[in-house]
């Protein structure tokens, strides 16, 4: 029985451990990260393609995309301490990021509903746009990137059981718990760098 499941499901076990290693390896500012979640994402395409859940199989092209960038971006940080630190956005660019998820999920939501045989299309537009501005924050380095995570994952949990993606369910909540650790991890380095600084 585990033999089977294994076999069946060898491509989702895959992508689960590639995404766990990117995930502690972000909370570590690692560069390889990016190359782990690159190689994740290309998996998930797959993964969840089959499972009809559209927005977050395109999502994976994005990461893919948004791992070269972040790791250019952390690569041009490298040389220097200073020009690269761990950031925090204003409450007018929350607002603006939290209108624009929300807008665009609710467009792409309706699109969905109306012209595809998507599942469960507003919760997967809400999802993947979440995971849009997430992302780029982790690539800017800013410190809130893991409170959207923990909200986009959250939702996310309940996604991915409604398509019987269990492993990917599991894979979620870990995520929710390894954020808890990664927001210390960063917050920490944040206020160092500002007692070094001030």
């Amino acid at each position: 029985m585990i033999f089977n499941f294994l076999t069946h499901n060898w491509i989702e076990i895959t992508a689960v451990i590639f995404a766990i290693l990117y995930l502690v390896l972000a909370v570590k500012q690692n560069i390889l990260c990016w190359v782990a979640g690159i190689i994740s994402s290309v998996l998930y395409f797959f993964i969840m393609n089959s499972a009809g859940l559209y927005m977050e199989a395109y999502l994976q092209i994005f990461y893919v995309g948004m791992g070269f960038y972040g790791w250019s971006q952390w690569r041009a940080g490298a040389g220097n301490a200073t020009s690269f630190i761990v950031n925090t956005w204003t409450k007018n660019q929350h607002l603006s990021a939290i209108f624009t998820i929300l807008f665009l999920s609710a467009m792409s939501g309706f699109l969905l509903d109306s012209y595809t045989d998507a599942a469960l299309p507003f919760l997967d537009a809400l999802v993947t746009w979440g995971a849009v501005i997430a992302t780029y924050m982790v690539a800017k380095k800013l410190l809130e990137n893991w409170v959207y995570w923990f909200i986009i994952d959250g939702i996310s949990v309940f996604l991915f059981i409604a398509r019987d993606l269990w492993l990917t369910a599991l894979l979620f909540a870990i995520y929710m718990v390894i954020i808890f650790f990664g927001y210390q991890s960063w917050n920490k380095i944040r206020n160092e760098s500002n007692a070094i600084s001030s």
